[in-house]
């Protein structure tokens, strides 16, 4: 993958202190080789941890964190950057490494894994290859040849930040280095999106808190890191400390980080100067001045911006109504998805944890698609998914798989079957299907081998509806039948595999009886329903025997207790959707326009900028929930977009036409609502879809850029690419 080059680290431990690797050089020195008869010139270079790359003291690339994170015992990305435009004669090569998601000890560690991340060294290997137009090349491999010294960075980790010293000279420190046998076959090239700096944030206020601390409040819940800029004198302190809240007081509240401790520290040089963290990020809203030159009544707007951080990704999806409060709901799934989407997709991007859970990932992952290209990045995940996935079938929790020899769960191992698929049909490419169909089918023949009843899924050990408001007190889970939850979910899987199986071909007559034998043994088992996700997931899935009744009874369900949801992380994605589908539109539009707790819009009339945990993170009189676990920046819920793209709005790709090649278009619309535009960019063209009140009539206006079938109360309509204007009545 790198010809040539040897892996090179430190001869020794440099401890917390990140090496910056360098090689100088010329270029060819002939009178047909300067700098004017270069053609080309590329680097590739990858990293056992995060690298920076400097030419000529002039930044390589945009690439923030790279080469990202994979599952590195079997997949390591190389990037190859253009540099032609930054050489000169006399040339430097620079390149800092950090211990990124590599070497920090992710995850609740415990000694034995810390001082194993610990014996891992910032391994680098890099070439450098500048071709001239006289067809020569040269050839600058990373190699003992090379020089590599302490830099300014003197700590830097995944959850507890980064200390910088600008004062400090690398020159002074150099450190001996030697080659050694790193990773060789499980180099590959670069899979997924890029991570990039996006939007830069100026504080909205400084203020001074009620325990006497000075606090920035940048508006806005984040992934990413603060850049400084100010003049001071060498030597001089800015120290920060990220939170996402304030407590009930207005005081600065990190608890909720739990062990990360999330610093920033720069030691200044003499005069003016900028600097952000180069091999870490952080997610916040508010930061705390610790420290700064002259105290806190030197402190200035214009010396802190926040800097965005996420994977490239391009915006393909828009909502806006007439509500504020949903605009605002809107605006935050997108921040939450931007927030964990940081080259995988976490669960939150502040505390000690940041994992790629796939009970999260497969309940997101439809409205993540219509939102953005997620196309590339879903490919990337999905094949680290396979790569950790066991043997037997198994599928850990998180992916890349840091919690080795955790027992799966329904829910959240399906993220095997149900992201390949929903990457299908909102991209079309059946390559996707066919690279992750091995990993869909060992998935369902792992429940088969390893459940206790046949055709249904139990004696595992699962998450349940993790976080159900209807669960026992002292438990995070719902009270929904986990075995029911678990069978539901081995149904759903082995569908999915028959409908990818027939898109690629393949016989799946195997999968077609065991699909039924399911749903028979889920008829007889659990005739019967007693919570709100059951009765979701037997309509949902089409397990019921009467899909309709189990429909009428989650009604029944949620209107007694006040119109609330009583769900949690498996049964909240599929509640509108269930009553939509079944007849129960205007109560569909109750849940999601409610204000009070529980429910979406509760969070913002609580100051929520991103989408939280608990749907209670901050509770009406202002506590908390404890410590342990309380993100204020946690996508999963998110995922009620899904249903207004598709249902409130009302667009889908047809059934069969993967990547709306060709659409339908099935308004929903609600007198509490003046209005609703929705536009969705598909591989086919720009689809919208708005609807707005017009006296006693609905107006809608669809535009379609392929063959569609719009259906308007309930007559539907064959129409051709283009934008088409209709009326109904308002019921």
């Amino acid at each position: 993958m790198i010809p040539n080059a040897k892996w090179i680290r430190p001869a020794q431990t440099t401890g917390d202190v990140c090496p910056v690797y360098s090689k100088q050089f010329s270029l060819f020195s002939s009178p047909n080789q300067s700098l004017s008869s270069v053609a080309h010139a590329t680097l590739s270079v990858t990293a056992m941890g995060v690298y920076e790359a400097s030419l000529n003291g002039k930044r390589i690339g945009d690439f923030v964190l790279a080469p990202g994170w994979t599952s590195y015992r079997h997949r390591l990305q190389v990037q190859t950057y253009d540099v032609t435009e930054l050489l000169s004669s006399e040339n430097e090569l620079s390149i800092l490494v950090g211990k990124g998601w590599y070497r920090s000890p992710l995850a609740w560690p415990d000694e034995a894994h810390r001082q194993q991340k610990a014996q891992i060294s910032a391994g680098l290997i890099a070439l450098l290859t500048i071709t001239y137009t006289d067809g020569n090349t040269q050839l600058l491999p990373t190699g003992a040849d090379w020089s590599a010294y302490e830099s300014n960075v003197r700590f830097s980790e995944i959850y507890d930040g980064e200390t910088y010293d600008a004062a400090f000279d690398p020159s002074s420190a150099p450190i001996a280095i030697e080659e050694f046998d790193g990773p060789s076959d499980t180099l590959i090239a670069q899979q997924g999106e890029k991570i990039t700096e996006q939007e830069r944030i100026v504080p909205a206020r400084i203020f001074t808190t009620p325990a006497g601390e000075t606090v920035i409040d940048f508006g806005q819940e984040i992934t990413g890191y603060v850049e400084v800029s100010l003049d001071a004198h060498a030597g001089d302190c800015v120290e920060l400390s990220h939170a996402e809240v304030l407590d009930k007081h207005g005081n600065f509240y990190t608890e909720n980080y739990r062990a990360a401790k999330a610093k920033f520290l720069y030691f200044c040089k003499e005069g003016f100067q900028t600097w952000h963290p180069k091999l870490t990020f952080f997610g916040f809203r508010y930061i705390r001045i610790d420290h700064f030159p002259g105290g806190a009544d030197a402190v200035r707007p214009d010396n802190f911006t926040a800097v965005v951080v996420c994977s490239d990704l391009k915006r393909t999806g828009f909502l806006s109504s007439s509500n504020p409060l949903l605009n605002k709901l809107f605006d935050n799934i997108i921040w939450g998805q931007k927030g964990n989407f940081v080259d995988v997709p976490t669960d939150c991007p502040q505390r000690d944890e940041r994992l790629g859970w796939t009970g999260d990932a497969q309940v997101f992952i439809r409205t993540a698609c219509y939102n953005f290209d997620t196309e590339a990045f879903y490919r990337k995940w999905l094949s680290d998914l396979a790569a950790d996935q066991y043997p037997d079938g198994h599928v850990d929790h998180v992916i890349p798989a840091i919690l080795e020899n955790q027992k799966t769960s329904a829910a959240w191992g399906d993220a095997a079957c149900v992201c390949p698929w929903e990457l299908y049909l909102a991209f079309g490419d059946a390559n996707i299907l066919r690279s992750q169909f091995n990993s869909m089918k060992k998935w369902v023949g792992y429940i088969t081998s390893s459940t206790t009843t046949k055709n249904l899924w139990t004696g595992g050990e699962h998450y349940g509806d993790w976080l159900g408001l209807d669960a026992p007190s002292g438990s995070y889970k719902g009270s929904s039948d986990e075995d029911l939850i678990a069978s539901a979910f081995y149904a759903h899987s082995t569908e999915l595999v028959m409908k990818a199986g027939n898109v690629l071909g393949e016989d799946v007559s195997e999968y077609e009886t065991l699909y039924k034998n399911i749903v028979a043994a889920f008829q007889e088992t659990w005739p019967v329903y007693h919570t709100q996700t059951e009765c979701i997931l037997a309509a949902h899935f089409h397990l019921a025997k009467d899909c309709q009744a189990a429909a009428d009874q989650l009604a029944k369900l949620v209107t007694d207790a006040g119109v609330q949801l009583k769900t949690g992380f498996v049964g909240t994605p599929y509640l509108l959707h269930v009553l939509s589908d079944y007849g129960y539109v205007s109560l569909a539009w109750s849940l999601l326009l409610r204000e009070n707790y529980p429910s979406w819009l509760y969070p913002i009339t609580k100051g929520a900028t991103t989408i939280w945990e608990h749907w209670d993170g901050i509770m009406e009189n202002g506590d908390f929930w404890p410590r342990d676990m309380n993100s204020y920046n946690h996508y999963a819920y998110g995922a009620v977009a899904d249903w207004v793209y598709g249902n409130a709005a009302g667009i889908r790709p047809l059934d069969g036409y993967p990547a709306y090649e060709k659409i339908s278009v099935s308004p929903l619309p609600d007198k509490r609502l003046g209005w609703l535009s929705c536009s969705y960019r598909s591989r086919h063209g720009l689809i919208r879809s708005d609807w707005k009140l017009q006296g006693d009539q609905w107006r809608y206006e669809i535009e379609t850029p392929v063959d569609a079938v719009i259906t308007i109360a309930g007559q539907k309509h064959e129409v051709a690419p283009g934008t088409w204007i209709f009326f109904s009545a308002v019921e």
